[in-house]
């Protein structure tokens, strides 16, 4: 390495490099060689529902659906609200401080079977789909049972369309949706939004 990259290296460090680990690997590989154009575009469409513009705009419209309704409703209007922009900043913060190489830029056979690209090719790591999926099971954690689970199980599912497009490593999209389920449960302590859940749903 040469004098003046170690030094611009030194003076700064950012973005800071993030390879796949071999199984991130093994696993788009195993994407690559079995997907198909059809399962691709049912794929694609489906991952718009992790968007962060589609969640802004739900967001906005509960927000403003809310100010009519009870306290209760309020507060978890303005949690929804809150959790999804902080939820739509937090990725590009941290894509700016690492660079990850998509998994769809490093396949030739993929494209071939229907693959298409997705964003900039340096902004793989985290997946913002997952971490604004992430933040929405860990909200459901108020609600009974049965909308819980079936809210989280949806969520799981529109993550794994990130890897199934590859869009994302899978330790992308694990990162993701864990840095939402603790960006939710640190915004509670604002809004207070757990103290307003109804104790008959076992908060979890």
């Amino acid at each position: 390495m040469s004098a003046s990259r170690v030094h611009r290296t030194l003076s700064n460090p950012f973005p800071i490099a993030v390879k796949p680990t071999r199984a991130d690997v093994a696993v788009a590989d195993a994407v690559a060689r079995n997907t198909k154009p059809a399962p691709e575009q049912v794929a694609r469409a489906l991952t718009w529902g992790a968007d962060e513009k589609v969640l802004m705009a739900l967001a906005a419209v509960g927000w403003l659906a809310s100010r009519g309704g009870s306290e209760l409703l309020r507060r978890a209007g303005n949690h929804a609200l809150l959790v999804t922009v902080a939820a739509s900043l937090l990725p590009h913060g941290f894509k700016v401080l690492f660079d990850q190489t998509r998994p769809d830029r490093k396949t030739v056979l993929g494209h071939m079977h229907g693959v298409s690209f997705s964003g900039k090719r340096e902004d793989a790591f985290p997946s913002g789909h997952a971490l604004h999926m992430g933040a929405l099971a860990s909200a459901a954690g108020t609600l009974p049972a049965g909308p819980r689970w079936t809210i989280r199980a949806l969520a799981v599912g529109l993550s794994l369309t990130r890897v199934a497009v590859l869009a994302h490593w899978t330790t992308d999209v694990v990162a993701g949706f864990a840095l939402g389920a603790g960006l939710e449960r640190l915004l509670r302590l604002w809004t207070g939004y757990q103290a307003d859940a109804d104790p008959r749903s076992k908060p979890r």
